[in-house]
C-alpha cells in the first residue's frame, strides 16, 4: 500500500462567500439518554466550518439537544416506545438527505431493527455521501450482505470493539492482529474509506494508508468519537475526497485533544474541551 504523510488543507474562503459555499451536512443522531451524542456531533460540524448543520434526532430528544447549541437547526423524528428513531422516520431522512452534502449516522441511536432498515435504505442511496460511527456501525454489522447493496459512498469509523463486530459478519477468518492490515481489508472488501481509531488512528481506502501521529490518552473520554463524526462529515460537506476528509479530520481532532490537554490536563481532558480547541488547531493547519 502506499504511504501517505502529507495532511490535506481546505481552500481559502473567497471575500464574498456565504454559508451555501461551506457544505450543509445532516447528522442522525441521538436517542432517549443519548441526547449529547447528537450535539456534541453537531457542534463539532460547526466547529469544523460547515455552513450549515442539522441535527435530526427524535421528537421527545430535540429540545434538549435544541437548547446545547443555537448555531444548528434541528429535525425531530417519529420515536418508539424506547426513544430511539423509529422505521417511521424513513420520510423525513430522506427528504433530509437530498437536501444535505454529506450525512453522518449513528452516534448514540441505540440498535434496533427500525434503525437497521433505515441504514439499509441510505447505503442503497445513489450518490450519498455518508458517514457511520458508533451504533450506526453496529447496526450495519447485523445486515447480511450489505456491501453487495451498497450504492452510497461510505466513510466507516469503527473503535477496535466496533471493527471486530463488522470482521465478523464479513469474514471467515480471525481477526487480523495488525490494525493497518485490518483496516486496509476492511476498505477493500467493502468499496469504503476506514478509519480505525485509537492511538495511531488508521485511515484507509485500501490502496493508501495513513496512520495518525496527533492525539493523547486523555482523548480516550466518552463523546470524543462523536466530535470525529461531526468534523470528517464537515469536511466531506467542504468537497473534500472521503480519504482526504477522514485524514484531515483525524489529525484536526487529535490536535484539538493536544492543544485542550496542554490547558487542562489529559486527566480532566473532556469531549468539549476538544471542541473548544478545535478553532486553534484549524489555525495551525492554516
Amino acid at each position: 500500500m502506499q504511504i501517505v504523510n502529507s495532511i490535506p488543507k481546505l481552500k481559502s474562503r473567497a471575500i464574498d462567500a456565504h454559508k451555501g459555499d461551506f457544505g450543509k451536512v445532516c447528522i442522525i443522531a441521538g436517542s432517549l439518554g443519548m441526547s449529547g451524542a447528537a450535539a456534541l456531533a453537531g457542534r463539532a460540524a460547526l466547529r469544523a466550518g460547515t455552513g450549515l448543520v442539522r441535527v435530526a434526532t427524535p421528537k421527545s430528544v430535540l429540545p434538549i439537544v435544541a437548547s446545547i447549541e443555537p448555531c444548528f437547526t434541528t429535525i425531530a423524528l417519529p420515536e418508539d416506545a424506547a426513544g430511539r428513531i423509529s422505521a417511521k422516520a424513513i420520510n423525513t431522512i430522506l427528504e433530509a438527505v437530498v437536501e444535505n452534502d454529506a450525512v453522518a449516522f449513528g452516534p448514540g441511536v441505540g440498535v434496533s431493527g427500525a434503525l437497521r432498515s433505515i441504514l439499509e435504505v441510505l447505503i442503497e442511496q445513489q450518490q450519498l455521501r455518508l458517514l457511520i460511527d458508533a451504533d450506526g456501525l453496529n447496526n450495519l454489522a447485523d445486515i447480511r450482505d450489505w456491501p453487495a447493496r451498497l450504492n452510497a459512498k461510505l466513510i466507516l469509523t469503527p473503535h477496535p470493539g466496533e471493527m471486530k463486530r463488522l470482521w465478523s459478519g464479513l469474514f471467515r477468518e480471525q481477526l487480523l492482529a495488525d490494525r493497518q492490515e485490518q483496516a486496509a481489508k476492511l476498505a477493500r472488501q467493502t468499496k469504503t474509506v476506514v478509519v480505525l481509531k485509537g492511538a495511531g488512528t488508521v485511515v484507509t481506502d485500501g490502496e493508501r494508508v495513513y496512520v495518525n501521529k496527533t492525539g493523547n490518552p486523555g482523548m480516550a473520554t466518552a463523546g470524543s468519537g462523536d466530535v470525529l463524526t461531526g468534523v470528517i462529515t464537515a469536511l466531506v460537506g467542504q468537497g473534500l475526497s472521503d480519504f482526504d476528509a477522514a485524514i484531515l479530520g483525524v489529525y484536526v481532532h487529535g490536535l484539538a485533544g493536544d492543544i485542550g490537554a496542554e490547558r487542562v490536563g489529559q486527566t480532566s481532558l473532556i469531549t468539549t474541551d476538544i471542541i473548544d480547541s478545535l478553532p486553534a488547531a484549524f489555525i495551525q493547519c492554516e
